[in-house]
């Protein structure tokens, strides 16, 4: 899948072991990095999805349109699908089977 990023500094982040460790701690930073690298030989989300690791799931509330993958309890990453249009299933859900594109939003505790 390809993999953007919302803003500079967290590609930035993302992409620099240094930086990221920084940013995060070595624990989170490993983990961010595990499920960067699990999107990035996935072909689809669906793919990710079916990983026992990272419990791939959609956000509610005010972050519908939203999705996660898990770190260390509570905290998540968080994107959304960046193809244009965003593939939708006939009744409106996404189509996991054809995201091949997502943006990472961050990283954040969805609980607050």
């Amino acid at each position: 899948m390809d993999i953007l990023f919302k803003t500079k500094k967290l590609w930035k982040q993302c992409n620099n072991h240094k930086e990221l460790n920084k940013a995060f701690g070595s624990k989170r930073a490993r983990l961010i990095q595990r499920r960067l690298d699990e999107f990035k030989a996935a072909k689809t989300l669906k793919d990710v999805a079916t990983l026992p690791g990272p419990r791939c799931h959609e956000l509610t509330g005010d972050k519908t349109g939203q999705l996660s993958v898990d770190l260390d309890h509570p905290y998540r990453l968080l994107f959304m699908p960046a193809n244009d249009p965003v593939p939708k299933k006939v009744d409106g859900g996404l189509d996991w089977t054809r995201i091949i594109r997502i943006e990472i939003l961050g990283v954040k505790d969805t609980h607050e």
